[in-house]
């Protein structure tokens, strides 16, 4: 009997999924995968950048097609690989990381992160080839190519980050020297929380018309990206009398804020603001429109080919990719805290999105 420990479909601790369904051994086996070419991914920072940067995925297996790609990254955005068809192993940074990487080696190291935190990994992961930024010894992020320096110049400076027309993902693509189509984020959705958030709209008892989600959150991160609560409750007073089903998301920081509206307004449907990620998702999915601000449930949205209104002021418009399905809505007054966490002005740029306009474009895609 010969065992094939360099099967990408070993862990090591485990029998394999076609020994365990099927009883085959190494001997006799047609999925014989070998690692080859194996490749690490290193993306940390906020599970909606996580989720957007998995648009890779597809390009960097199409130009490495029989490659083993490994992602580094943070506990909270575990569940977003779940069934993730490209990705072969995790690596979690609060449980195996350093171990893993003080072993292992690659032939390429992808850091995707301009923080000092994810570039030192990249510095101290093993790899033949490496791409994005790493750490230097002096302790500054080193961009490894005039594509990733681009970036890194973004991160300095405001007036070139405003300057910037591209998307984030053709920032990435280039990065990564991807010629190729781009992808939409990946995210699979686990079928037994499909059929739990269906059963919970039964509960809702929403209509057979078109179900709009509201996204009052945008995380404890960045509270400038939100837009105004009255605005939200304006928009809603508006839609009443269009005959939809209206979804209340948000998370734990929404909490109260989502129980005031649903107490005012007893026709929208406060979803719940403890969900899973994997459930919040489910929830997203219901949407035949999902209206947000800058934040996780967009990239949700894109990555399930939702059409999205999506509401900017603090962060970069052009930066966001929405795949042809959706409309930018940019608020009409300057923006004097560019990308600073909480607003310094009495009356926030996101005040300069009217209700209203945000009301006609959701005709667009319900008529």
């Amino acid at each position: 009997m010969i065992l094939k420990k360099d099967c990408g479909y070993f862990s090591g601790d485990k029998p394999c999924t076609y020994h365990k369904e099927n009883g085959i051994k190494c001997d006799d086996c047609g999925y014989y995968n070998p690692i080859n070419f194996k490749i690490l991914i290193i993306k940390l920072d906020a599970v909606g950048d996580v989720l957007r940067t998995t648009s890779i995925l597809p390009a960097v297996k199409k130009k490495y097609p029989d490659s083993h790609i490994t992602w580094c990254t943070k506990k909270n955005s575990k569940d977003l690989f779940v069934s993730n068809p490209f990705v072969d192993e995790l690596i979690i940074i609060e449980e195996d990381a350093y171990s893993r990487l003080s072993t292992e080696e690659f032939d390429l190291v992808a850091n995707l992160d301009t923080s000092k935190f994810s570039a030192s990994i990249a510095s101290f992961a093993k790899g033949k080839i490496k791409s994005g930024f790493v750490l230097s010894t002096k302790g500054f992020v080193e961009p490894v190519s005039s594509a990733a320096n681009e970036w890194l110049e973004m991160s300095a400076f405001d007036d070139v980050k405003k300057a910037n027309k591209k998307s984030y993902q053709e920032i990435i693509y280039n990065i990564l020297e991807l010629e190729s189509e781009i992808y939409k984020p990946v995210i699979n959705i686990p079928e037994s929380i499909k059929h739990k958030i269906k059963s919970l709209a039964k509960e809702w008892q929403l209509s057979a018309a078109k179900t709009i989600g509201l996204n009052i959150g945008v995380g404890s991160k960045w509270p400038s990206k939100s837009w105004p609560i009255n605005k939200w409750e304006q928009l809603i007073e508006i839609l009443k009398k269009k005959n939809l089903n209206l979804l209340l998301l948000g998370g734990p920081e929404e909490k109260a804020m989502i129980a005031g509206i649903s107490k005012r307004y007893d026709y929208v449907v406060n979803t719940g603001t403890d969900n899973s990620l994997m459930e919040f998702s489910a929830i997203i999915d219901l949407c035949d429109v999902l209206i947000t601000a800058d934040s996780l449930a967009l990239h949700i949205g894109t990555a399930l080919n939702k059409p999205i209104i999506a509401l900017f002021g603090p962060t970069s418009f052009n930066e966001i990719f929405l795949y042809g399905k959706g409309e930018k809505i940019i608020s009409s007054k300057e923006c004097k805290c560019y990308y600073n966490r909480s607003c310094s002005e009495k009356v926030s740029c996101m005040d300069g999105i009217s209700p209203q306009a945000v009301a006609d474009s959701i005709n667009v895609f319900t008529m």
